[in-house]
């Protein structure tokens, strides 16, 4: 891996979800070797073969938007292959289209998602076009910090647009139909500002304007939280391990949907992007963008339980990104098995902890303070969905008289 750090995340990530290859299990620890070398031909072989194996997995099967032909090219094809990393901002067909027709004439594109990654497929019409754009947009981000290009050369040598549509789309055919709704072109913006040398290329495209107010979706509205006075706390203590929440409302006519008002839209697609698929109170939660640019308080006419259904934060105590450049934006993890406890009093003890904990039902597998601070503590439970209902139950949990323990999800094991 590129660093410890990002072993450290994939073997945590794959202790709670064991993946498959081909219906094998695989397993996955950490090695005693500090570094591979890979400069033997044997070794380069093997790498050969495993990067085609990847290859051919990203591009088995139809693509749902429209399929691909079969026609299998050399190492370098006019079609490249796509991966968009650290989503923030959506990515659409007329972003692509803009970005690489710079560098020739791009015939078709089709996107998907795959492995919860953002990809997309985009044929040149000649392969030196394809060559450029690879060499000057490999690891550039679209957005500033955000959206990085990850760019290879597709074992495809065409690729088979069947509609124009959201999701694919041929730029050398008029007579397809195009089935979008209200379709028509759209101009993506783009902030002036000099390139830096070849081949690299700073993008420095505009965001799009994307409202800061989420909808988090199939939750269960039986579980105590959902029906006790704060209806709105699991899912609040939940999202403010992500940003500010703001507001939280419980939708009166369907109570297993929620509008959570984040401080921006950035924080807005963090939590997006951490929340969403993962489990709540027994069931997996959707969490996408809404239609509403803000949550409304409910006017003065509006019945007792639809009042009680909305909880305005504005001015809450423990928003923890309040302060710009807050270490804060540094500790902001996925969902994960550790939990990150501080503002712990002086006065309890691991052995305190533990049973706030055990005592709520959850299984503590492991337990360490910090030695420079003990403040702060890990703990590690038995799995990602416990650590989830651990801190939406223990979050903001009252530990003396004036202090609050925060609880909030860690990248390291203990």
């Amino acid at each position: 891996m590129a660093s410890e750090e990002a072993a450290v995340t994939m073997v945590n990530y794959y202790t709670s979800a064991t993946p498959t290859v081909r219906n094998q299990p695989v397993f996955i620890q950490y090695s005693t070797h500090r570094e591979l070398k890979t400069d033997n031909l044997t070794n380069q072989r093997t790498h050969g073969a495993l990067h085609a194996i990847s290859s051919a997995a990203v591009h088995s099967g139809n693509m749902a938007s429209g399929g691909e032909e079969r026609a299998f090219a050399p190492a370098q094809s006019p079609v490249l292959r796509i991966i968009v990393e650290n989503l923030f901002y959506p990515v659409t067909l007329e972003v692509l289209q803009q970005i690489f027709s710079k560098f020739g004439s791009v015939l078709k594109i089709i996107t998907f998602t795959r492995n919860n990654q953002f990809q997309a497929l985009l044929q040149f019409s000649d392969t030196v076009h394809a060559q450029h754009a690879k060499a000057a947009l490999d690891g550039q981000n679209i957005y500033n910090n955000c959206c990085t290009l990850r760019i290879d050369f597709s074992k495809l040598s065409a690729l088979n647009v069947k509609y124009n549509n959201d999701k694919s789309r041929t730029f050398t055919r008029a007579d397809l139909a195009d089935r979008r709704a209200g379709a028509h072109r759209v101009s993506v913006p783009v902030v002036p500002g000099s390139l830096v040398s070849p081949p690299r290329v700073a993008l420095q495209m505009a965001p799009p304007a994307v409202h800061s107010v989420l909808l988090v979706s199939n939750l269960n509205p039986e579980v105590r939280g959902h029906t006790c006075p704060e209806v709105s706390r699991p899912i609040r203590a939940l999202s403010c391990v992500y940003g500010d929440v703001q507001r939280v409302k419980i939708l009166f006519n369907k109570k297993e949907n929620a509008l959570v008002q984040m401080s921006d839209a950035t924080q807005a697609q963090l939590a997006m992007s951490h929340l969403n698929g993962q489990r709540l109170h027994g069931n997996v939660i959707r969490v996408t963008l809404s239609k509403h640019p803000v949550v409304q308080l409910p006017r003065g006419a509006a019945g007792q339980e639809e009042q009680a259904l909305t909880r305005d934060y504005a001015g809450s105590a423990l928003h923890r990104f309040k302060k710009p450049g807050s270490k804060n934006f540094n500790n902001i993890f996925p969902p994960s098995a550790t939990l990150h406890l501080s503002n712990i009093p002086s006065s309890v003890t691991e052995d305190v902890l533990k049973d706030l904990f055990s005592s709520g039902g959850f299984t503590v597998k492991a337990f360490k303070f910090f030695q420079k601070d003990r403040k702060m503590a890990l703990m590690q439970l038995a799995s990602v969905d416990e650590a989830i209902e651990a801190l939406v139950t223990l979050h903001d949990r009252q530990l003396d008289h004036n202090q609050h323990l925060r609880v909030s999800f860690s990248k390291s094991t203990i």
